[in-house]
């Protein structure tokens, strides 16, 4: 039986088999989460970002320390209407997968973005991750991205899930400060970013511009970063109108792609905001 979340919760620290506890848990799986589009928020960074949005928080499972430690974060919880429910230490742990559990997890409902919705408003700088599977490195780059001032972040393709609790947590509250979008088909969403009038840049180590020399970045830019083991596909890059390189100076053979995701979006925000 699924739990119905509201604005009340009982006083009294639940434990870990307690079965609100249990329910929640169950969302760190991909599969309820899209079932009930609920997913989990761990940590302050992410709760506080989550009640940057209307109606999104719905519920916070806290441990007695953390609610006495982030006491105006628990008032401002509840005054938008969401539950703060007391939870003890081994429950905390059972919900939340990071080494060092910060004593809080939020539950929150889905952030419903489409591509067509981000064009609409003239972005013009966008980041298009093509079937990145690491969720830490998912959610570097929505960070990233976020600090560079991106307008969105594109998962394309077979890209791990936002809601993932590695990747929410590796945003560190930036998945709720800009669009994310979700494209099945990263061909087609290459396509309509181009129809909108964006120059789609492939990250590519054997680019023929030069990310410091000859790269177009003036005017509306999306970048298109692949797979962490073995980069874009050969017909997705070529869909790119350019393949663009970051110089390695050094003995490196390449850069971690978040590492290279921040260079190139920071650059292209540098040359936007510089003309």
């Amino acid at each position: 039986m699924t739990t119905s979340w509201g604005p009340s919760g009982p006083s009294a620290p639940l434990v870990a088999g307690n079965a609100r506890v249990k329910d929640a848990r169950r969302l760190s799986r991909r599969s309820v989460r899209s079932e009930r589009r609920l997913f989990l928020a761990d940590g302050p960074k992410a709760v506080e970002g989550a009640l940057e949005v209307p109606g999104l928080l719905v519920e916070v499972f806290a441990t007695p320390a953390a609610t006495e430690r982030y006491a105006e974060l628990a008032r401002a919880a509840q005054e938008s209407g969401a539950a703060w429910t007391p939870v003890e230490e081994r429950a905390l742990a059972s919900l939340s997968d990071a080494v060092s559990p910060a004593g809080l997890v939020g539950v929150c409902r889905f952030l419903d973005t489409d591509l067509a919705s981000v064009l609409a408003t003239g972005p013009r700088l966008v980041a298009v991750c093509a079937d990145v599977r690491d969720p830490g490195n998912a959610g570097t780059v929505i960070r990233c991205a976020d600090a560079a001032g991106a307008d969105a972040v594109v998962l394309a393709g077979s890209s791990v899930d936002a809601y993932n609790p590695k990747t929410v947590r590796a945003s560190v509250g930036s998945l709720f400060h800009l669009p994310v979008v979700v494209a099945p088909d990263a061909a087609a969403a290459v396509r309509e970013l181009q129809g909108a009038g964006l120059a789609v840049l492939a990250a590519d180590g054997a680019g023929e511009r030069d990310l410091y020399g000859t790269a177009p970045l003036e005017g509306p830019v999306a970048w298109l970063f692949g797979n962490e083991a073995w980069g874009l596909p050969d017909e997705l890059a070529a869909l790119a109108d350019h393949r663009v390189s970051i110089p390695i100076h050094g003995r490196a053979e390449s850069l971690n792609l978040s590492t290279a995701a921040a260079l190139c979006l920071y650059e292209t925000a540098r040359t936007q905001r510089r003309t």
